[in-house]
This record gives C-alpha cells, structure tokens and sequence, in this order.
C-alpha cells in the first residue's frame, strides 16, 4: 500500500480482489489504516475514479435468479442448517463489496463529509468479519463457501442504484439491511430449535447488533442528503444531528416528514413490489426510523403515475 494512497484508492483495491477471504482480510487492514489515520485524504479531488459495474467475484459459485433458490428449511437438520450459513456468507460477501463500492462510487462524486467515509469504512469492516466468522462456521457445520447456490439480487439493487446515492441508501440500507433485521430473530429461534447454540450465539451476539448500526448508516445519510437538498447553504454540523424523538421544533417535524416522503418516493420508484411485514419495529427504531418510515410501503400502491 503506497503512503499517499487514498481511501477511494484502497476501495478499489478490495473491489477489484477477487477472492472473498482476501477481500475482507484487505478490507480490514484498510479500514484500520483509515481508523488509526494512517490513510489521511478520501479521495484526491484531482483524479477521476473508475468504479468497475462489478466487483471482481470467483466464479466458484454456482449463481441462480432467486426464484430458482432451492429452499433454506428451518435449520431443523444438518442440511437445513448449512443452507442458511450458506446463504447468509453470500449475503456477507457482498455487504462488504457494497460497503467498498458505495465509498468509492459516491464519496467524491456527491462531496461527501468526512464521517460519510468513516461510517462506511466501519460497515465494511464488519461485513469483512461477518463474512469470515460465518465462512468458519460454515466449515465447521461440514461446508464450505461455493458448495450451494446462489442469487445476486444484492448486486441487482447496487446496480439500479449505481447513480443515485440517495436510492442506494434507502434500497441496500433501508430496505433489505432493514430487512435482515426483521428476520435475523426467527433464524435466531430455528438455530435454538435445531439444538446449534453456537450459530445463534454468532448470529445473536455479533451479527445482529452490529447490523442495526449498518442500517441507522444508512437511515443516517439519506436523512443527511435530504436536509443538504433542502438546506444546501446550511454547515455539515448542523445537518448531522439526529432528531430528539421529544423535543424538537416546528421546523424540525416538516423537515422530517419531507425526509419520510423522499423515502417513501425513493423506494416506491427504485423497489419492486410492497415491503413484506411483519417489521421488527424494536431494531429499526434502534436504527434511527419509526414505522412511519416503512408501514405506509407495506401496501401495495395501486396508484398510476
């Protein structure tokens, strides 16, 4: 890693290594490089960035449309068990490509503050270790990464949303990381059931509280671009602060309910389909958003444009 080399650079990096292990273990060493300052600048304002449409990926895994998914079971055998793991390594894998592309794709492009970065360096890093944790279990369960099937549907929303920030945040961050957190307790309770304390207690104790920060990431940001939109005279400082759910002003209420129907436009244009219930309404509003955000999307909109 060159001294001058910039986050933006080391993104590219990640995105462009092939090999999943590799990519997390060098996404961890950059998001450590930029978390202890040892990678100073985000981007060198001078230079164009190329961002690939896809991030280099093995093909060792064998990739079907998600209609074709054979189904995961309830972790009641074996087999059941290392279908999950299975497909929740994949999910992994590509948080952390999605986390390394939404930095190198929009930081520099959208004028992004310094913590936008720093946010998203943590997801990253995270993803890597979700990744890695589970590809180890994965293993101990008798399996291995690229033993199963399947579907790139994550990768499909990054690339309807690749030049759009705000879509990107609302669909990978409000929508289906949202979406994990609504269903991670159940695959929680299955692992319980089928007697393996050990993939619950990973999924339990690190995943899960550390995927509701990823998304109040991105609850975070899309509420960020909407006040710079409203307010595009106004300091980074003042438009970082989150609402106090208690006091706040006049000002503050039409703020936020003009944020909710930017989310609700952005969704309704950029998702197929209504959000599926039921909602883990405990996670997502640890995660900074309300039902006000997502219940009025769970029915289908009938309305033509």
């Amino acid at each position: 890693m060159s001294i001058s080399e910039t986050l933006v650079e080391a993104a590219l990096r990640v995105l462009n290594t092939a090999d999943p292990v590799e990519k997390a273990r060098l996404g961890d060493e950059v998001a450590n490089k930029w978390l202890q300052g040892l990678i100073t600048q985000a981007y060198d304002p001078s230079q164009d960035v190329i961002v690939p449409d896809r991030p280099a990926r093995l093909s060792n895994v064998k990739l079907v449309s998600p209609s074709m998914m054979p189904k995961l079971g309830k972790a009641g055998s074996l087999q059941s068990r290392q279908a999950i793991v299975h497909s929740l390594v994949h999910t992994e894998s590509w948080a952390v490509d999605l986390s390394w592309d939404i930095i190198a794709r929009f930081g520099k492009q959208e004028c992004m503050p310094r913590d936008f970065f720093t946010d998203f360096v943590k997801v990253a890093q995270d993803e890597g270790r979700h990744f890695t944790l589970l590809s180890v279990r994965l293993e101990e369960l008798g399996s291995f990464y690229g033993a199963l099937p399947a579907h790139d549907g994550l990768w499909d929303s990054a690339m309807a949303t690749s030049n759009d920030l705000l879509a990107r945040l609302a669909i990978e961050h409000c929508v289906h990381e949202a979406r994990g957190l609504d269903v991670i307790p159940t695959t929680i309770s299955r692992f319980r059931n089928g007697r393996d304390d050990q993939t619950a207690g990973l999924l339990e104790k690190v995943i899960y509280p550390e995927e509701i920060t990823h998304c109040a990431a991105g609850v975070k940001w899309f509420r960020y671009l909407c006040l710079r939109s409203r307010n595009p005279d106004v300091s980074d400082g003042l438009l970082m602060p989150q609402k106090n759910e208690v006091n706040y002003s006049d000002n503050d209420v039409e703020a936020d309910d003009e944020v909710i129907r930017m989310f609700h436009a952005t969704v309704r244009r950029y998702f197929r389909g209504p959000l599926k219930p039921p909602f883990n309404e405990t996670a997502r509003r640890a995660a900074g958003f309300g039902s006000q955000w997502y219940e009025p999307l769970a029915i289908k909109d009938v309305a033509t444009e």
